[in-house]
């Protein structure tokens, strides 16, 4: 192992490695929890919550079922669902059967759909009812041969469960119609279980657990291929991580972690889910945050200990009239991650709730931890913070060699929670690690003396203004600093002088800002060729289901637009 010299830095009671032997699969480690925790909430839904015994109860029969239906270990099981009770129930049994988890994001077009369904080969799929109807127009095309179709309230009890589905179906029609024939209901299949006997089977750490499909905005969207060692190397590591914030609070029994994040995002599915569980707490599941009221007055119901969210979210809590609803004061950790967390709502959420944000780093790629600020920190520091235990961190240039400390490169990773390669991508692979080993990020960062890493951007997000780099990252920051800005994103639009320019796309929280204003602002703060040539402003901007902004879609649009007007040029595709 290279030298690590952020090691001195670390706080108080933090190693400098984890055992990701510590078990022998993500099965033993859920099945742990279940006999260590079995008295105690592990996660909460509608304000119902459930124990770990009946965790354990509900995934052992819906893995013995499982077992009856002709899957074999190794096989690849896709999960299509937001964050309800079917999905730790399922993606349990899925693992504690020897099978693959295959997450995929429900608001997936068909398209979209069917390419994960036949990269993955799946042969079976548990869906929401919402998107069965997006499932029907492919699944002529996929390897399904066995689906399990779920819905919102089926385990809610009665008479809570009826009622949630009457609503869902037909008071909000979030149910198209969809016809599947064949198909299983979630419920029954748990009846048909708990009747049948489960077979533990034999995992290994090295075997397959989870395809994590990356989020497809870099182009054709590849299968991260996770281990049941990566994911526990994963756990273990934000565990260790995380112990001096939480021993702010000495008499804390159990851990409240709100899960606003998708489950089938790798971000929650480990640091909340596998995280949570492994230390015997309660998740509170969230299945739209982006419903504000519901959100906040479902969180109104619990003392909240940590809260790992994306900078997007961290700014409409706050923005939220009902954000005081909420009792703050028990927060130990916010952990930001996702993307840039801006430094303006960082100082925001600190002055409204006593709890700093602590921004961390990672990738589907790597399980998804890297780096994360410590977590018993008092202020912001603008940084992903230092490498976790057991993890190597180099930045490198174009060539793969290390730049001098406080240069630019792209960030390269080594660790247990980097994955195997992508899915049957050879090749891809083979571009994404270097001779020894470290993953290639594709992220520009820098890092200081102690380790400190500064993300400056994605390469492909670079924006080149005269030859001069500049980082959409940077131009945001200052944008939402102004008072009357809600977001922002900063793209690269084709200029006939400088060869681009950079645009500036605006949500803004004054309907008066104008754009004459930002502009004087953002003079004062940023040097000539950084500043906005134009500055657009929208209502909204796009967005990944986990709240990240989608620059490339503006990018995109702004590309076809000038397409479309003569006399414009086109800088050379990325």
């Amino acid at each position: 192992m290279m030298d690590r010299p952020w090691l001195a830095y670390y706080p108080k009671g933090v190693p400098a490695d984890i055992d990701p032997g510590a078990y022998r699969s993500l099965a033993h480690l859920l099945e742990r929890s279940f006999a260590e925790h079995a008295d105690k909430p592990a996660y909460a839904f509608m304000g119902r919550r459930t124990t770990y015994a009946r965790w354990e109860a509900e995934s052992t029969a819906f893995a013995a079922w499982l077992q009856t239906q002709g899957l074999k270990s190794g096989d690849r099981v896709a999960v299509m669902m937001p964050n309800v009770p079917q999905y730790p129930v399922a993606v349990a049994a899925i693992l504690r059967a020897g099978l693959v988890v295959v997450n995929v994001n429900p608001l997936y077009t068909p398209r979209e759909l069917e390419h994960q369904l036949r990269d993955s080969g799946a042969v079976a799929m548990i869906i929401l009812e919402n998107f069965a109807h997006t499932l029907e127009q492919v699944i002529g095309d996929t390897h399904l041969r066995l689906v399990v179709v779920a819905s919102m309230g089926e385990m809610l009890g009665f008479p809570l469960g009826p009622i949630v589905n009457y609503v869902v179906r037909h008071k909000k029609k979030l149910v198209p119609r969809y016809a599947l024939p064949g198909h299983v209901r979630f419920g029954h299949a748990l009846k048909a279980g708990a009747r049948l006997h489960f077979a533990p089977t034999d995992i290994r750490a090295e075997d397959v657990a989870v395809l994590q499909y990356t989020g497809g905005t870099t182009g054709v969207s590849k299968g991260a291929t996770l281990t049941h060692r990566n994911l526990i190397a994963n756990v273990l590591q934000s565990a260790a991580w995380n112990r001096p914030g939480l021993d702010k609070r000495k008499d804390l029994a159990a851990i409240n972690t709100v899960c606003a994040l998708p489950l089938y995002h790798i971000f929650a599915f480990t640091v909340v889910m596998l995280l949570s569980a492994a230390q015997g707490g309660m998740m509170i599941l969230i299945p739209n945050p982006r419903d504000l009221p519901a959100t906040l007055k479902e969180l109104a119901r619990y003392e909240i200990h940590s809260l790992p969210a994306v900078n997007t979210l961290f700014n409409a809590l706050m923005n939220h009239p009902n954000f005081d609803t909420v009792n703050w004061k028990h927060l130990l950790i916010s952990l930001g991650g996702g993307m840039a967390v801006q430094e303006a709502v960082a100082r925001k959420w600190l002055e409204r709730t006593g709890c700093p944000i602590c921004e961390g780093y990672g990738l589907s790629e790597t399980s998804p931890s890297v780096a994360c600020n410590p977590t018993d920190t008092d202020h912001f520091s603008g940084t992903i913070g230092l490498p976790l235990p057991s993890t190597e961190i180099v930045i490198v240039d174009d060539d793969g060699k290390p730049v001098p400390s406080g240069q630019p490169g792209e960030l390269a990773v080594r660790g247990p929670q980097v994955m195997r390669g992508y899915w049957k991508r050879d090749d891809e692979t083979a571009k994404a690690f270097t001779a020894d080993g470290f993953f290639k990020t594709g992220d520009i960062g820098i890092m200081d003396a102690q380790g400190y890493v500064k993300i400056v951007d994605r390469k492909k997000d670079m924006i080149l203004v005269s030859g001069f780099n500049v980082y959409p990252n940077e131009v945001e920051d200052v944008a939402v600093m102004h008072p009357g800005v809600l977001e922002a994103a900063a793209v690269g639009t084709p200029d006939a002088n400088s060869g681009e320019a950079v645009k500036l796309f605006v949500v803004r929280k004054d309907p008066n800002l104008s754009e004459d204003e930002l502009k004087a602002f953002m003079a004062e703060r940023l040097t000539g060729y950084k500043r906005p040539r134009h500055i657009v402003f929208r209502d909204e901007l796009p967005k990944t289901p986990v709240g990240k902004i989608l620059r490339r879609a503006l990018r995109d649009a702004d590309d076809a637009n000038a397409q479309r007007t003569p006399g414009v040029a086109m800088a050379a595709p990325a």
